[in-house]
């Protein structure tokens, strides 16, 4: 057996690092999770603690926790100031609750239901079908429906997850000459919201299923702009609400196979005027090797959603050419997702 070089032994060593690190990242995620779960981040932030005191104040076993708070404090959520006292770091600053874009209900979601079903990624990839349904018995829009408290998670995960691609997406796209957009499946508003803020002069029409836009006036209202959107319940298989010159779908295509994302699509072909804008926000699979979320994200789609996946252009060219659209651009943005812009033809 030839001898191995020193670099090579370096190289090697650095290889399978990197490896461990990615075959335990689930450890991770669930440490994020328990901290969030338990809420210590806000119990920080009036300044540092012990964690004896932290136990106290969460119902767990003092030196378990301590174990749990001493790992994550090594990669910089937390900060050990002296032996057992803890504090909180910028890491950390996203557990709380009390901020804006917090991704305290991100790590809950993703230590729950959606860690559970990516633990049956094998089921996904025998049959082709979505791991959540087989695992709970229904599918994951449903589930929301029936079960309060996770979709309440849910809700707040995607308006925090939403605070930076928003801002992309009103920052990189000019929405100027739009008098009025309709919001398809677009959830309790916030980039409706986040777009008639930027546009003063735009109204809006947000168009969700009842249970849904029951969740979106508190905050339609503290937006200030209830009196330039109209809030519209249905199912977008059957029909969207007329009235728009622009229709804007973020975070829906990618829920569902061609076939259902074409029927979408139609029905917003259908309910605009001549030459309206079909606006589609979505993560753009790029080609060969090249590392992108949108990869990991179209896992993610296998195992949550049946048929759902992350498209690459040419994919989505397809589709929208199918509903009746040309696909006029591509618009990047610095948060990741595109506008992938079409017009009615």
């Amino acid at each position: 057996m030839p001898q191995l070089t020193e670099t090579q032994i370096n190289n090697d060593a650095f290889v399978q690092v990197v490896f461990m690190q990615m075959a335990t990242s689930n450890w991770l995620c669930q440490s994020l999770y328990a901290a969030a779960k338990l809420g210590i981040a806000d119990l920080l932030i009036d300044g540092e603690k012990n964690y004896e005191e932290l136990a106290q104040a969460t119902g767990t076993h003092a030196r378990s926790l301590y174990r749990l708070l001493r790992f994550l404090a090594s990669l910089g959520v937390f900060a050990e100031t002296q032996t057992g006292n803890f504090t909180l770091t910028p890491l950390a600053n996203y557990l709380r609750s009390d901020i804006p874009d917090s991704l305290r209900a991100m790590a809950i979601m993703n230590g729950e239901e959606q860690y559970r079903a990516w633990g049956e990624i094998i089921y996904s990839l025998q049959t082709g079908k979505n791991a959540f349904e087989h695992l709970y018995g229904t599918n994951v829009f449903d589930y929301y429906n029936q079960n309060l408290e996770p979709a309440r998670i849910f809700d707040q995960a995607m308006t925090s997850y939403s605070v930076v691609q928003n801002l992309g997406v009103v920052q990189d796209y000019d929405f100027s000459g739009i008098k009025t957009l309709v919001d398809v499946g677009g959830g309790n508003g916030k980039l409706l919201t986040d777009i008639l803020a930027a546009n003063p002069k735009m109204k809006g029409i947000l168009f969700d299923q009842p249970s849904v836009i029951a969740r979106a006036f508190s905050l339609i209202e503290s937006a200030g702009v209830q009196d330039r959107c109209q809030l519209l319940t249905g199912s977008f298989f059957e029909s969207v609400p007329s009235g728009g010159d622009a229709y804007i779908l973020k975070m829906i295509i990618h829920d569902w196979d061609d076939e259902r994302a074409i029927a979408i699509l139609k029905n917003c072909h259908k309910a605009m005027p001549e030459n309206g804008k079909l606006l589609i926000i979505e993560q753009v699979v790029p080609p060969g090797n090249q590392p992108s979320f949108a990869k990991l994200l179209d896992l993610h789609m296998l195992i949550m959603c049946q048929g759902g996946h992350e498209r690459t252009e040419t994919e989505y060219r397809h589709l929208i050419e199918k509903a009746g659209f040309q696909l006029k651009r591509i618009v990047p943005t610095q948060s990741g997702v595109s506008v992938i812009e079409g017009v009615k033809v």
